[in-house]
């Protein structure tokens, strides 16, 4: 059969979490049903070697950052629709076939599926400040933050071809337009956040000047997407989240805006980088030795 769905995954250094993704793509897909396309880009591991080992196809590139691997990669798919899914969830064939019947609805370019946050053994602040974030309306209505978002062709030509920017599902999130963008009804995606409360600070950081930097770009954010004080208030009259998760979730957004302010002045903004906390080992990993088929590799 030909592929229903078209899969990007770009992974610097995801030895560890990878296998977890593809086994949770191909358990219960009919025979053809993906195309997949993993870019190792710029790995010291064996992200190649363990993509390799589940028989997708694999790209190798020396060039660092994940929009160029994400270019590579959708040069070499063959169809739509195309789903971007992060090395680091984990996302079911299920979820898949939700995401892909979404995009068939008329007038829509592009679908998300809700993030199911794994917040099993993380500290009590950095839990809270999570389970806020995970309650605020512009995550809940937007899919913001899965790690995945699936385009159809109409989507595909507003998102790509995508520049050199530091968070690139912001620029699609941005470059679509709320009306032609959905959240997948059924369809989740399982995603470790960043297990310490610096981590987290650290993290948001590098998204807010992300964020600035499409500003600057011209694609400002949608009025409500930063969540102010009235924002927390509203959660908190409304049962939805306790005072004391609003009360770590403020102090956290106090910190990452003063580091990215720090930054500004110190003129790295363009400076990205992994949060290795949420990139923890799998209890069991693909350790294969097999040679590489030079059928599924391809180097650039």
């Amino acid at each position: 059969m030909n592929p229903r769905a078209h899969l990007v995954i770009p992974a610097h250094n995801e030895e560890q979490t990878l296998p977890r993704l593809l086994r949770a793509l191909s358990t219960g897909a009919a025979p053809g049903e993906l195309e997949i396309v993993v870019v190792a880009s710029a790995c010291t591991d064996r992200t190649a070697a363990v993509a390799e080992a589940a028989g997708v196809t694999v790209l190798e590139t020396t060039t660092p950052g994940k929009v160029a691997a994400l270019r590579l990669g959708d040069e070499a798919l063959t169809g739509y629709p195309r789903l971007y899914v992060d090395a680091d969830v984990v996302l079911s064939i299920k979820d898949v076939r939700a995401l892909v019947e979404a995009l068939a609805a008329p007038d829509i370019a592009m679908a998300t599926p809700h993030p199911k946050l794994e917040l099993d053994g993380l500290g009590p602040v950095v839990s809270r400040a999570h389970r806020t974030w995970a309650q605020l309306p512009s995550v809940r209505r937007s899919g913001v933050g899965s790690g995945v978002y699936a385009l159809n062709e109409d989507g595909h030509a507003l998102a790509f071809p995508m520049p050199d920017v530091l968070a690139d599902d912001a620029w699609v999130h941005r470059v679509i337009p709320a009306a032609r963008k959905t959240v997948a009804p059924g369809a989740s995606s399982a995603v470790w956040p960043a297990a310490t409360v610096r981590a987290l600070v650290r993290r948001r950081a590098r998204v807010r000047l992300g964020h600035r930097q499409l500003d600057q770009l011209g694609h400002p954010a949608p009025p409500g997407a930063e969540a102010g004080l009235r924002t927390l208030a509203d959660l908190v009259r409304g049962g939805s989240v306790p005072v004391s998760d609003a009360a770590c979730f403020a102090a956290v957004v106090l910190a990452d805006r003063t580091i990215a302010w720090f930054r500004r002045i110190r003129g790295n903004e363009t400076e990205w980088s992994t949060d290795n906390t949420s990139r923890l080992p799998e209890p069991h990993e693909i350790r294969t030795e097999a040679p590489r088929p030079e059928s599924a590799r391809k180097g650039r």
